[in-house]
């Protein structure tokens, strides 16, 4: 008999340590997607820019440009000229390229839209944060996701 209760109490310590390594490890690595972020050129690997990440009041999060970064042969555009309203001639620096992405997990994004300045398209949006909580995997897309184009972004620390 206190073979049995010493077997079940050695069980019970390891269920109870998983459990709580878990909820640690959960609540130190499921981080949502507010802050920061610098957006990489999907064609060139070569950082683009800053966009700041805010939760909305209605539970979405909805992203603000901060910073175009100028590269070698390119110039950011000042305005959004060929962009549809309410985006149409307005400035590129502060405007929100991201609204209306949904989470259930802090994991998976969905639902959202984003606008290309430079283009002036708009495009349907998901995404997923990385485990670590450092990197944001995007796609936009128009119709299907598997029609798009994929950014990879980079928390700012």
């Amino acid at each position: 008999v206190l073979l049995i209760i010493f077997l079940y109490r050695d069980i019970m310590k390891k269920v109870f340590g998983a459990i709580f390594i878990t909820l640690i490890s959960t609540s130190v690595f499921s981080q949502d997607i507010t802050g920061t972020w610098r957006y990489i050129d999907d064609k060139t690997g070569e950082p683009k820019g800053l966009v700041k990440m805010e939760k909305q009041a209605n539970g979405t999060y909805a992203g603000t440009a901060l910073k175009a970064t100028p590269r070698p042969g390119y110039t950011p555009k000042e305005f959004c000229t060929n962009c549809p309203a309410p985006y149409t001639n307005k400035p590129i620096i502060g405007m929100q390229v991201i609204s209306g992405l949904k989470t259930e997990d802090q994991i998976n994004y969905t639902n959202g839209k984003i606008i290309d300045p430079v283009s002036g398209k708009l495009y349907s949006l998901k995404g997923k944060v990385s485990p670590n909580g450092k990197k944001l995997f995007l796609r936009g897309y128009i119709g299907v996701s598997a029609v798009g184009r994929s950014q990879t972004w980079l928390r700012v620390e």
